[in-house]
């Protein structure tokens, strides 16, 4: 009975190609299965194709392109920025996690927890220098990424919005260091917020309400940290990671721009590398290279930190965070509003304006757009380096609008007037650079960029290194002593 069962099942069995077997087509090795499950391309690749296939299957590779044109991997080119500041967004984020571990963003506890980062914890110190470091580095990188880009011209079309969204990250960056500075709970920090802070007072009909909203009250407080906090280690840090997503997809669908000499015309055809290893190789080892310098000034330089906070004893001078200085400076020549909400307002629009202003010049890829425009910027940072210490010695020690003209508001004598006068003798160097050069337009615009941007940087200078007790210049070596 139950041999006729069996042979009828195996009778069954074989003629059910249900149940026929099949061999497993993975390898024999388990360790092998494992490596195939996690890489299903083959690595390293053998072959071109094999190549693309790893960059366009891998999570981290693929927001690269499969392949790049050869003259787009010339280092002098990019300088790296884009890349260094992705490395250091990775270091900030990995060190500002550790460093939430030791933290408690409350005025009883932050400036102890500095303290113990310095003699209580493993490599506590070390970790908040590199966060330190790193942080106002992004702010130096990302500006000096957005130059690069507009000296080469790579905001043309259709990279107009992208340019935006570099405006609006350096933004960022800016705001996530400002709420980071207040986070130790030392002197400097506190004032220089304090000190921040207040130029938002200046905003016309929202400005006191926005204060109230940031501080949490009328002044630095507890509530401030906890603010500070939240926006320092959340809403910042997403509201980045989502543009940054955006700006990088935006850089492979728009294309890079092709560098060029002076003198060379736009390539019909260009040789075109996969990424992996041209570009991926040199991202690699630059990363590598920037890492180490990075580790070791963290390991030799403390980030600073002062007595604790203390709201009753203000330091003279109270100066705002080192990228605020020359707002600061600004204020000192200018009606608040026209320094704090005015001027920076129109500088900002100037930059998300730049992409959509009608260019004469094909100029795309070439530094400076043309050898004339060379000698055009040289002369536009020459002029800066001579006239904005000029006008603020003039400013601190002769001119005196107010005084001059008694009858007129302030935010008219001391802020209209001036700007008007700046605003004509604006418009007066780009009529007369571009016609002393015989220039074009665009080779005018980049003149006059480059004159504001040194100014800036100038007044930047001038706040942190020349203004001493009382905000009054000084040499150097008195304030800095």
């Amino acid at each position: 009975m139950a041999a006729s069962i069996a042979e009828g099942a195996k009778h069954t069995m074989a003629e059910d190609p249900t149940t026929l077997s099949v061999q497993d087509p993975r390898p024999e090795s388990l360790p092998k299965r494992v490596r195939e499950s996690i890489q299903r391309d083959e690595f390293p690749p053998a072959d071109d194709r094999g190549r693309i296939r790893v960059v366009m299957n891998n999570l981290i590779l693929h927001i690269h392109p499969s392949k790049v044109a050869r003259p787009t991997l010339k280092f002098t080119y990019t300088w790296g920025l884009g890349g260094l500041a992705i490395l250091l967004v990775m270091l900030l984020a990995i060190t500002g996690i550790m460093l939430m571990f030791v933290y408690t963003p409350t005025p009883e506890t932050a400036y102890n927890d500095m303290l113990a980062l310095q003699t209580e914890v493993w490599f506590g110190q070390f970790v908040r220098n590199l966060h330190h470091w790193s942080g106002n580095l992004l702010v130096i990188v990302a500006f000096l990424h957005m130059l690069r880009v507009f000296f080469t011209g790579g905001y043309r079309p259709p990279r107009e919005f992208n340019w935006v969204l570099g405006v609006s990250l350096l933004l960022l960056v800016v705001a996530a260091n400002f709420t980071g500075y207040l986070l130790p709970w030392d002197q400097l920090a506190y004032w220089a917020v304090t000190v921040g802070s207040s130029l938002l007072g200046y905003i016309p009909v929202i400005g006191d309400r926005l204060s109230l909203l940031l501080l949490g009250g009328p002044e630095v407080s507890a509530a401030t940290l906890t603010n500070f906090y939240g926006l320092h280690v959340a809403i910042i840090p997403i509201t980045m990671m989502g543009i940054i997503s955006f700006h990088i997809w935006r850089v492979r669908k728009d294309t890079l721009s092709i560098p060029r000499g002076v003198d060379e015309p736009r390539p019909e055809r260009y040789e075109r590398l996969t990424t992996l290893p041209h570009l991926v190789g040199r991202e690699f080892v630059f990363a590598l290279v920037m890492t180490a310098l990075i580790l070791l000034w963290a390991a030799w330089v403390d980030a600073p930190l002062e007595a604790a906070a203390n709201p009753d004893h203000s330091p003279n001078p109270a100066k705002a965070a080192w990228y605020f200085m020359g707002l600061q400076e600004l204020l000192l020549h200018f009606h608040p509003v026209f320094g704090a909400i005015v001027v920076p307002g129109l500088a900002l629009a100037g930059l998300v304006a730049i992409p959509y202003l009608n260019f004469d010049t094909d100029a795309e890829g070439i530094w400076f757009r043309s050898r004339k425009g060379r000698w055009m910027a040289l002369t536009g940072a020459v002029t800066a380096l001579i006239m904005t210490p000029l006008l603020v010695v003039l400013d601190e020690y002769w001119v005196d609008l107010p005084g001059w003209l008694p009858s007129l508001p302030t935010l008219i004598s001391n802020g209209l007037v001036p700007l008007a006068i700046l605003l004509l003798m604006l418009i007066g160097y780009y009529a007369g650079v571009k016609r002393a050069f015989r220039a074009t337009a665009c080779e005018a615009r980049l003149s006059v960029f480059t004159l504001l941007v040194v100014s800036f940087i100038v007044l930047t200078v001038i706040g942190v290194a020349f203004r001493g007790e009382g905000m009054a210049l000084m040499w150097p070596w008195e304030v800095l002593a």
